[in-house]
């Protein structure tokens, strides 16, 4: 699945002639979580990072660095030359919330778009949050970490109750 992934993009980006980013994979993935790509503690560092980020947005930029180097550079970067940055936000949600549901229907059989629902809310709590300027940066770690709990399983909470609504 991650060669296809990869090869996706590629292929994608050619097609759209996108120009190189900033950054390679190996930078990136570095100034996300502080080590080199597949280094040793690299997934706990991910989730330290995120789970102590200071707001929605920032959990997002240590959320899964080498998903969301390829979404920058494929998705978001692109619509964000057409589009506001806010709708190129939640259609960049949404194409990964898409990638997550045809996962589960090559595992499962079938899907209920969970996973879209789930991502269309978590961009929401991207855009509230910078709307309202969240800033938890001087709060205490157990503060911040149960804020970023408390907004992924707000989102997930209301994905689900919106799919159980609409059948």
């Amino acid at each position: 699945a991650c060669s296809f992934l990869k090869q996706f993009f590629i292929n994608f980006d050619t097609f759209l002639k996108i120009r190189q980013p900033r950054y390679t994979l190996d930078q990136f993935v570095f100034r996300r979580t502080g080590l080199p790509m597949g280094a040793s503690g690299s997934l706990s560092s991910m989730f330290a990072r995120s789970f102590q980020a200071s707001s929605p947005r920032d959990f997002w930029k240590y959320w899964n660095p080498i998903f969301g180097y390829y979404l920058g550079k494929h998705i978001y970067s692109p619509l964000k030359t057409i589009l506001p940055a806010s709708i190129a936000i939640v259609i960049t949600f949404l194409f990964s919330g898409i990638i997550h549901d045809m996962v589960a229907l090559m595992v499962r059989g079938s899907t209920r778009f969970l996973f879209s629902t789930w991502f269309f809310f978590l961009s929401l709590g991207v855009l509230l949050g910078g709307i309202s300027k969240i800033d938890l940066s001087k709060q205490s770690k157990p503060i911040r970490i149960s804020f970023n709990l408390a907004y992924i399983i707000l989102s997930l909470v209301f994905a689900y109750s919106c799919i159980s609504y609409l059948g």
